[in-house]
């Protein structure tokens, strides 16, 4: 598993971004944002 960053993240509903792994963004996919708890698709990933 790689540590380095993947994915860039934009919360469709808060618009917080962050870059990310492969393991957050399925935990981001599971659990939605951690800032506002939005519920997530694919569509909120692109590669970086």
């Amino acid at each position: 598993m790689s540590d380095s960053a993947d994915y860039t993240f934009v919360c469709p509903e808060c618009a917080e971004s962050m870059l990310v792994n492969d393991s957050m963004r399925d935990a981001l996919l599971d659990n939605g944002c951690v800032i506002c708890s939005a519920s997530l698709t694919q569509d909120a990933f692109s590669h970086a």
